[in-house]
């Protein structure tokens, strides 16, 4: 056991590295890689002799070592390849090539595009771009040698409590800035230097692009034509948002697209047909085995089935897992399964250190894991007493447990419906739907007969699928199919899969039902929550908008949703309803939409159709599109309180006299409204400009109230047109939130209005440079602070330099 223990430790050791909030100077690294040397050699020369469980710790200590040192090496090389924050913002000329697929987005394209030259002298620009591109042209395809403008900015995405982690998918990508070509009329223009550049990777993905087009046309305006793409080459940006819900939600998302599932099924059936031809030959079989050929044909299967998906991070995981085997049956070796899966994860780390971030390595070696631990010491009794159907039911049990933990702590949510839908979904995606979908998309290619009859099949894939969604929806129609959690702690988390290993246990186990009592805690720890008295205000980063959630002991509000971002994405489904599902939110009290621009309310429609919500506030009328799903919306004026729980709102602006000004802006028309929490007020201003702020100060003035707030959201994110200093000597923050995009077009927030809030002594929180900032007032204690980019760093964040000097000179906790 312990060559398997010593694969575990290496992946240990990487998956430390990527705890990390610094990485370790290379040097150390690099002494770590000779220490784990020092350390294991005598222990590989005297494996076999006495002192065995020594040795045995010195290369655990050692596979650990080198795991972690390994990993920071690759770490600084990928890193080291960075844009200079000087570069941002400027027009560079360079010339590269597409090396991908280009994916659609409403008027724009987004690619992948590998610089061979900078036009610029004495200018660095990486290796590998990710570029946006407006309006392009249509004959863009991989493979093509372009020269255009661009303007790029560092690898930079939204950093929130329970949100996905950009930054960390674009190193593992190796995508080491971003940004968009120019076109401009004082842009020189884009030139397509070459058609076709022959290099191996490009013109794969060329092939590709044509026989995505082709299949897009077979397919027509199908209901479920972006799913039957997803299946065959791995292209699953046409699939929409309630496809995916509808997929995550019976748990049968890993089959909506090139999974390991799927590569192992064309590996296998290549290698039995491989295999059957050899056998017929006995001059063939002199000279090599079938087993060896089998093993050899299947990785070639294999491996151009992952070339046809595009040879992405899941594809090349599978294809090495599928090496590991191949090269046992070729050597002639018979591992035990824990080897062979440890060596197939350390090799998986080996290629990809950062593979260990993203949730297809868990679920994928976790489910391997569960029906090799399940099936220990039973598969044989199995075969006397049972069925090929028997033991594939036992399987899909031991996967639907044993996956329970990782699903909960990953997605935040458990699929009750799942095994049934997976019953049924597997068999009938894998051998019915991906094959004739496959053979489809095979015989396009080939004259008219291939493509009536690749139309066909691909439209028989279709109708098919198209019953098992219905049978999906069926599955989802019960409340109870499906259950979302707040994300659990990770001691809860060991202490679950150390229960599945319980009720798992092959054999005799004494008392299987004793791992329920292990999973329990995942599922009953008590989730932190303000105390009686107390209000948290979050702040979440949505880029260029505003969205903030306020939690106190006994209510949920949220003011604005933040921006749309596609058609299918906004800040709704993206940021804010995981955040409230991680935190345990079941229902919002209330809802305010300060105005109708897009960034304030792009996700109020995906928001309440995610949520039940009590009340709705906003200058929108009720029966706007963007309000969809609202069941009774109040129009904010001016005087109007009411409250949710212990939050206390008072709208302060727009005044009754808006709606006679026909020719108000959706700006002069924005909610601001004082939140309070026993002695704690925080001010919601929206994009308030400074004509409507002066009048709220004169009108509460007037009436003899006072505006001050211990939190300010800066007005239209810090614009030029807001901030006025008769509204901050009014208000006198303690602090002060800017919501607003890395880089933004709008140039937010303005120098000048920084200049006004230090001259008034208000620290300006960004989520540009922060992420996501929660506050925490406490009843009788010190307010606490906490920003995600800061106080939850990963060595990969982009900090700009303004952030960093925020580390030293902000402070956790305030005393006032």
């Amino acid at each position: 056991m312990v060559l398997p223990a010593a694969f575990a430790a290496f992946v240990a050791g990487v998956i430390a590295l990527q705890q990390c909030a610094t990485l370790p100077a290379a040097w150390l690294l690099g002494g770590g890689v000779a220490a784990a040397g020092v350390v294991s050699a005598p222990a590989l020369r005297g494996a076999g002799t006495q002192g065995g469980g020594i040795r045995a710790a010195a290369m655990l200590v050692a596979a650990s070592l080198l795991g972690f040192s390994y990993a920071g090496l690759r770490a600084h090389a990928r890193l080291a390849d960075h844009l200079p924050y000087a570069e941002e913002g400027r027009d560079l000329r360079v010339r590269g090539i597409v090396t991908t697929l280009p994916a659609q987005y409403e008027d724009a394209v987004r690619f992948e595009f590998a610089v061979e030259r900078v036009l610029d002298s004495g200018v660095h620009v990486p290796a590998h771009l990710a570029l946006t591109w407006h309006r392009p042209p249509p004959t863009l395809l991989p493979a093509q040698r372009w020269e255009f403008s661009v303007r790029l900015r560092r690898p930079h995405g939204l950093c929130n409590p329970g949100g996905f982690d950009a930054e960390a998918w674009m190193l593992e990508a190796g995508i080491r800035a971003q940004g968009t070509v120019r076109t401009g009329r004082r842009t020189r223009p884009p030139v397509r230097i070459t058609e076709r550049v022959w290099r191996f990777d490009p013109l794969i993905d060329r092939a590709r692009a044509v026989l995505r087009t082709r299949m897009q046309g077979a397919l027509g305006p199908r209901r479920y034509r972006a799913v039957i793409v997803a299946l065959v080459m791995g292209d699953q940006g046409g699939i929409s948002q309630d496809d995916w819900a509808l997929f995550n939600r019976t748990g049968v998302s890993h089959l909506i697209s090139i999974s390991g599932l799927h590569i192992t099924m064309i590996a296998g059936a290549v290698a039995l047909l491989a295999g059957g031809l050899w056998r017929r030959s006995a001059a063939l079989l002199r000279i090599g085995t079938v087993q060896t050929v089998r093993a050899v044909a299947g990785i070639a299967g294999g491996w151009a089935y992952c070339l046809l998906a595009g040879w992405g991070v899941p594809a090349q995981r599978t294809l090495l897992m599928l090496g590991v085997v191949a090269a046992a049956v070729c050597l002639r070796v018979r591992p035990g399964s824990a080897t062979i899966l440890g060596a197939a994860a350390a090799l998986v780390c080996l290629w990809d250190p950062w593979a260990v971030l993203d949730a297809g390595f868990w679920l994928s070696f976790g489910a391997v894991a569960c029906i090799l631990y399940a099936g220990s010491g039973r598969i044989h009794a199995g075969r006397e007493r049972g069925t090929a159907l028997r033991e594939a039911a036992r399987a899909q049990t031991a996967i639907t447990i044993g996956q329970v933990p990782l699903t909960l702590a990953i997605f935040g949510q458990v699929s009750l419906a799942g095994p049934i839908a997976n019953a049924v979904a597997i068999p009938l995606v894998s051998y019915v739907v991906a094959p004739l979908a496959l053979g489809g998309a095979a015989l396009l290619g080939f004259g008219s007969p291939g493509r009536w009859a690749g139309t066909e099949l691909l439209c028989g894939a279709e109708r098919v699928f198209a019953g098992l969604a219905w049978f999906l929806h069926l599955c989802t129609a019960p409340s109870w199919s499906w259950v979302s959690l707040p994300v659990p702690p990770m001691w809860t988390i060991v202490a679950a899969i150390l229960g599945c290993a319980w009720l798992l246990a092959p054999g005799a186990w004494p008392a299987p039902w004793a791992g329920f009592c292990w999973l329990a805690p995942m599922f009953l720890w008590p989730v932190p929550r303000p105390a009686p008295g107390d209000l948290w205000v979050t702040a979440l980063d949505v880029g260029q908008g505003m969205g903030v959630v306020l939690e106190t002991a006994d209510a949920v509000a949220i003011f604005d949703t933040g921006p749309r971002y596609s058609p299918s994405a906004d800040a709704g489904n993206r940021v804010l309803a995981p955040y409230l599902r991680m935190r345990g939110v079941r229902r919002i009290d209330a809802l305010v939409v300060s105005h109708r621009d897009r960034d304030h309310a792009g996700g109020a429609a995906s928001l309440l159709g995610a949520f039940p919500v009590g009340q709705v506030w906003s200058s929108i009328a009720a029966e706007d599109p963007l309000l969809a799903g609202a069941h009774a919306v109040r129009r904010c004026r001016a005087g109007a309180q009411f409250a949710a729980g212990s939050i206390d709102f008072t709208v302060l602006s727009p005044p009754a006299s808006i709606d006679v000004r026909r020719n108000a802006t959706t700006n002069e028309r924005s909610c601001v409204i004082l939140a309070r929490v026993g002695m704690h007020r925080v001010l919601l201003t929206g994009d308030v400009p400074v004509r409507e702020e002066r009048a709220l100060v004169r009108a509460a003035a007037s009436a003899g109230r006072s505006l001050h707030a211990d939190l300010m959201l800066a007005p239209h994110h810090g614009s030029r047109s807001s901030s006025s200093e008769a509204l901050l000597a009014a208000v006198a923050p303690r602090w002060a939130s800017v919501q607003d995009g890395y880089r933004n077009r709008y140039h937010h927030p303005d120098p000048a209005v920084l200049a006004r809030y230090a001259a008034h002594g208000i620290p300006v929180m960004r989520s540009d440079w922060l992420g996501a900032v929660r506050w925490r007032f406490s009843a009788g204690g010190p307010t606490t602070l906490e920003r995600w980019r800061i106080d939850h760093r990963r060595y990969w964040y982009d900090l700009p330099g303004p952030a960093i000097g925020t580390m030293a000179k902000s402070r956790r906790r305030d005393r006032r």
